[in-house]
């Protein structure tokens, strides 16, 4: 038998070569894609078959269906049941092998209820539902769930903290849970060593899944409601047909055994999705990692126990019966590179070298295990992407080819709540619930087929897997991969970057000299060496707080520099694109909630919705002059041309969102993409007029430029865009500025501005005034689950009008029944920082959560956003808001706060309009 404690010894000792163990194993380090002899995994039964009856389809196929999902795992599964429970009955699941038989089988099962995230706590929350309660009763049948708690192990204060942000984001979703001490920790787990702990989270209804019993009841209770399983039918293409207007749409699936035509496929392969999708010409951005965990044998005392996470030593202890499995996540984890069509219910062999800081931290938690043997090991494939959340929602390339994959070791826990969605999604349009943050869309196009970015940046997400959640991180793989003209300008005036979509965008400017970013170095693994004297590094490091970040007062400088005199904010990142076409009219009234049919000139702030009234995007829409091209200023147009400015973090998503609703209205006009040719910065502050005088060939006066509109001017000589708009709550000019113009505009903002005192600002002074000045921010305060109404923007919709757009009905009937939840902002007297997350109380009764919160320097408070709900369902009135008594949960602890209808910094909007008294 070989003990735990014994393979750690060994292989510590394994650098000295008369030393040789079975455990040690040192020349296993290999990356081939030939599968293992079997090994056990921790559970009664799996759905493998050894017969020799299984050569060919268990069901004949049909001719057609309404929706093919391919995979039979776990989301596979929740899918289709989800798809059928939904009423569409002419559905059709095909496994190329068994249920399970890719990367499902070997799952560790495991399900969390508490993340750092609103939505996934709901995801959570619902497969939870599905596998502990609806699939019994709707079956009779027992799923395998075991409901043995989950606790979370803290080893100093800021990973406590961490958890404290969970527990108060949990009270909102009534999720029990509690901070336990070190002496009540081995109260609850006595074989626990607690001699290192800060503490622990202990979250009773936690639980593990069984992946055989769960997948069988899906399919029979999918089966009972009209859909079709079928196992040992692999797909071999997927045909793709262009329609009258060129779009690609799906037209059938192609098997050894015949072809479903069907205008639906959802990719639920697993580590095999990619392939899928090169059948279709669909771009799949996940990679293959292989992922172990061990199989203990019997523990005296171990029966009953949580579920354990020990997020600082990277391990998790599964209780199986009356022994453990141990797994985690490793900073050198082994690629599977030639993926291998042939692994149904196959394994890896495990590799200890790689293993083994796994076995040592649980040894540090459950000391026994040192003297505990091992009863099997399993290591199999897993997919793994660039931010590790999953890819789902249709994609760019193909209409009607779906993802559902990409789960990151998650599948189990995450199926039930994305089967759900993804049902909504194709059956609806949208999904019920906001996905953006596993919707492939979130990925710029350039990104999703580039080698380097998947394999960097998706190594980098399953090392820091277990790291705490800091508000300020950034990712340090695939840095640099879009750079706007002023990059290497603002690098040498001491530019922290932040990175979205690819970009690098300005965060904020330290006084200390350079911190450029540096090619990722895989954090020391696979022999590559560490990148030294790292700055950009070290500044990101000093910022891993849940208190107040250590260049806090160089925010504040930023902030009020722009407050009380001039700043320039580079926003080039920002998406650029042309609206235009004979029906290009037509599609501006359907698409955008605002008229922004004024005269040439204006430029409008709008919103777009779905078909549910949730906001797709928010951004600004300026009517265009018709005549010739003046690329990259002004298209071509002998009509109706409009120029969008989207924030660039979600310009792809916006890009797709347009050219879909295109697509399904029919109307005959072009979207192009000038977001690479032109760069753009944001002259902001009381003193933005007396600097901008100096360099446009324009009157800048209320009267000549008044706010929300724009023109063509000259500025140092270069043509540019100028718009005078304000996301910070100043007056303040954007020029949209060719690419090739753009550092000589610059220069001469800021040789004009010198003696106004004009430095650089960074997106995190953006969003402190923001927030301050209660301006949303799409995907925090604004999302697809809320409507412009429950934000506070209906300003923004031509309701008093008759013009048809895209989700009218659902404001209309909105504005008739009364809101049932809205935006508030908050305020607080105590110096606490707060970053969202926080419940909010109403009279002590939780009633939502802040979605963003940041310092407001203006005003020197903290303020936060969130939507409130009318505990007993009722609308949520002014009177509601005004009436009651509100505080704020910030880990565990609560602070009395002012609740405002509207913005606490000029309410009246003076400042935007020039009016400084």
């Amino acid at each position: 038998m070989a003990f735990l404690g014994c393979a750690v010894r060994r292989l510590a000792s394994a650098a000295r070569p008369q030393l040789t163990s079975p455990l040690c194993r040192t020349s296993c380090r290999t990356y081939s894609s030939e599968p293992t002899t079997e090994k056990s995994v921790p559970y009664e039964k799996t759905l493998k078959q050894d017969d020799a009856a299984a050569s060919g389809p268990t069901k004949p196929l049909p001719r057609s269906a309404d929706v093919v999902v391919i995979g039979g795992g776990s989301l596979g599964c929740q899918t289709v049941y989800h798809l059928a429970k939904m009423g569409m009955s002419n559905v059709v699941l095909l496994e190329r092998d068994r249920l399970t038989a890719g990367t499902t089988w070997h799952t560790a099962g495991l399900l969390w209820q508490l993340r750092p995230s609103d939505v996934e706590v709901e995801l959570l929350a619902h497969t939870r539902n599905v596998i502990s309660k609806d699939l019994e009763e709707e079956t009779g049948l027992h799923t395998g769930w075991i409901q043995n708690g989950g606790l979370f192990i803290a080893s100093n204060k800021q990973r406590l903290d961490e958890y404290k942000r969970l527990m108060s984001l949990g009270k909102v979703y009534g999720i029990e849970s509690h901070v336990l001490s070190p002496a009540e920790t081995k109260d609850l787990y006595p074989l626990m060593n607690v001699d290192d702990l800060y503490g622990t989270l202990y979250v009773p209804k936690d639980g593990t899944m069984d992946p055989a019993g769960t997948c069988t009841t899906l399919s029979r209770a999918a089966s009972a409601r009209g859909a079709t399983v079928i196992e040992n039918c692999p797909v071999t293409g997927i045909k793709v047909r262009a329609d009258d207007l060129g779009v690609k749409r799906v037209k059938a699936v192609e098997t050894p055994h015949g072809t479903i035509e069907t205008p639906c496929v959802v990719n639920c392969a697993g580590v095999w999705a990619t392939k899928l999708g090169e059948m279709a010409g669909v771009k799949v951005p996940l990679i293959a990692m292989h992922h172990a965990y061990v199989v203990t044998e019997r523990i005296e005392g171990i029966q009953n126990m949580p579920n354990v996470r020990d997020h600082d030593a990277s391990v998790y202890l599964r209780l199986q019966g009356d022994a453990l499995s141990v797994g985690g996540y490793e900073a050198n984890p082994i690629f599977w590179e030639e993926v291998s069509d042939k692994f149904a219910f196959s394994l890896f062999d495990l590799d200890w070298d790689v293993f083994m800081q796994h076995i040592e931290g649980a040894i540090n938690r459950v000391p026994v295990l040192e003297q505990t043997g091992i009863k099997s090991t399993v290591c199999g494939p897993e997919s793994f992407t660039a931010d590790h959340k999953p890819l789902m929602g249709e994609a760019p390339e193909v209409r009607g080819f779906f993802l559902g994959c990409g789960f990151n070791s998650a599948g189990m826990m995450l199926g039930g709540g994305c089967g759900r969605e993804l049902a909504h999604w194709i059956i609806h349009g949208r999904p019920e619930k906001d996905m953006y943050g596993y919707d492939i869309r979130r990925f710029h196009s350039s990104l999703t087929d580039n080698q380097r970015w998947i394999r960097e940046r998706s190594h980098e997400s399953y090392a820091k897997n277990y790291s705490v959640v800091f508000p300020f991180d950034e990712p340090l793989a695939s840095r640099n991969m879009r750079k706007d003209p002023f990059h290497q300008v603002l690098t040498e005036q001491g530019c922290v970057f932040q990175e979205r979509h690819g970009w690098e965008r300005p965060g904020w400017f330290t006084k200390d000299g350079q911190a450029p970013v540096k090619d990722y170095d895989y954090y020391g693994a696979y022999d590559i060496k560490r990148n030294q004297q790292y700055k950009y590094n070290e500044l990101l490091g000093k910022e891993y707080t849940f208190d107040f970040p250590p260049h806090h007062d160089v925010i504040k400088s930023e902030c009020l520099s722009c407050r009380h005199g001039v700043a320039v904010f580079d926003m080039s990142y920002f998406g650029k694109f042309y609206l235009t076409g004979p029906d290009a009219k037509k599609a501006a009234d359907w698409l955008f909630t605002a008229d922004v049919n004024k005269k040439p000139g204006s430029t409008v702030y709008t919103c777009m919705l779905n078909s549910r009234g949730g906001t797709e995007a928010d951004l600004t829409v300026s009517r265009l002059e018709s005549g010739a091209a003046n690329l990259p200023l002004a298209p071509e147009s002998d009509g109706d041309a409009y120029y969008l400015a989207i924030g660039g973090g979600v310009a792809e998503h916006n890009w797709n969102h347009i050219r879909t609703v295109i697509q399904d209205q029919g109307f005959r006009c072009q979207l192009t993409d000038h977001s690479e040719d032109m760069g753009m910065i944001s002259i902001q502050g009381p003193k933005s007029r007396e600097v901008l005088q100096e360099v446009l060939d324009a009157d800048l006066s209320n009267d000549a430029f008044p706010f929300s509109t724009h023109k063509v001017v000259t500025a140092a000589g270069h043509q540019v865009r100028a718009m005078r708009l304000s996301f910070v709550g100043e007056m303040g000019w954007e020029l949209h500025v060719p690419k090739g113009s753009c550092l000589s505009v610059y220069h001469a903002v800021m040789a004009a501005g010198a003696k106004h005192g004009i430095i650089n600002s960074g997106y995190r002074a953006i969003d402190s005034l923001s927030i301050e000045k209660g301006y949303r921010h799409w995907h925090a305060d604004l999302r697809p689950d809320d409507t412009p109404l429950e934000a506070g923007l209906a300003f923004t919709c031509k309701l008093k009008g008759s013009i048809p757009f895209q989700g009218r009905h659902r404001l209309e009937k909105q504005k008739e029944e009364g809101l049932r939840r809205r935006i508030v902002s908050f305020t607080i007297d105590e110096k606490v920082p707060m970053f969202g997350l926080e419940a909010i109380f109403r009279n002590g009764v939780p009633v939502g959560h802040l979605r963003r919160a940041d310092y407001g320097f203006y005003i020197d408070k903290t303020i936060g956003y969130g939507y409130i709900r009318n505990p007993d369902g009722g609308v949520v009135s002014t009177d509601f808001v005004k009436s009651g008594e509100f505080t704020l949960e910030r880990m565990g602890v609560t602070y009395k706060a002012k609740a405002h209808l509207r913005s606490p910094f000029d309410p009246e909007n003076k400042r935007v309009k020039g009016i400084y008294d």
